[in-house]
């Protein structure tokens, strides 16, 4: 049963859990050394990741086709948008989700941020934006349902991704990581976790790693099904998506 202090929320970081976000280089490079042979939760957690991913996969087949047939009529190829992120160990892996973007979206970001000061300002704290000019009205609407991100429980069926763990980034936010980097590479990056059900977007860049640690070194099976059962929720108050 999960607890808390009188004046703590559950899934509030701890001082302890708090963090200098300092690059940790020689922490990055000999991290793969420490690792154990799975990533935290072991059997336990797979198999609770299957089990999940497979019913989700059938219970949402036609919401699935709906939305592949959506894209392809209003937005063209490709469908599914792949992107290298990092998994246990630190290792790549192309996270899949539905593309949600133009085409040139590199080019339509650099464009927006060459030409607005304070959009630029808001990619460098949070390497995000919340009015993002890569994104069509389509995939507005698909992000702020987290529908573009069904996809990803094919990643969880290919051991790439759990249901439930840290955020999965990209390799340029790893010195952002600092001393929780080691942390992040113990576990398999989740659909959902406690950035989830604690604000998302809403959330500061610190907090959102330091929640990741929190979660890596408190994992318990409860609490993921604590988390999957607060995702519906939390992934229904729009108001904190981007």
């Amino acid at each position: 049963m999960l607890r808390q202090s009188a004046n703590e929320p559950v899934f509030a970081p701890r001082e302890s859990d708090r963090l200098t976000l300092e690059p940790k280089l020689s922490s990055i490079a000999t991290t793969t050394a420490r690792l154990s042979s799975r990533p935290i939760g072991g059997l336990t957690k797979r198999a609770l990741d299957i089990a999940v991913a497979s019913v989700a996969l059938v219970l949402l087949a036609p919401l699935l086709l709906l939305v592949a047939l959506l894209i392809r009529l209003t937005m063209g190829s490709p469908v599914i948008f792949s992107h290298a992120r990092l998994g246990y160990g630190g290792r790549s892996f192309a996270c899949l989700k539905f593309r949600t973007m133009v085409n040139d979206a590199d080019t339509a970001l650099q464009d927006h941020l060459v030409h607005n000061s304070a959009a630029r300002e808001e990619w460098q704290i949070d390497r995000k934006l919340r009015i993002d000019p890569r994104v069509t009205r389509l995939g507005s609407i698909l992000r702020r349902s987290s529908i573009d991100e069904l996809p990803q429980l094919f990643n969880v069926l290919m051991g790439q991704m759990s249901c439930v763990g840290p955020r999965p980034i990209v390799a340029e936010e790893i010195p952002r990581y600092g001393l929780a980097w080691e942390d992040y590479t113990k576990a398999s990056p989740g659909m959902t976790g406690l950035w989830q059900v604690s604000g998302r977007n809403r959330l500061s860049y610190r907090t959102r790693v330091a929640l990741d640690r929190r979660y890596v070194r408190r994992w318990s099976a409860m609490r993921d099904v604590w988390i999957l059962v607060r995702t519906v929720p939390a992934v229904l108050r729009t108001e904190d998506t981007a």
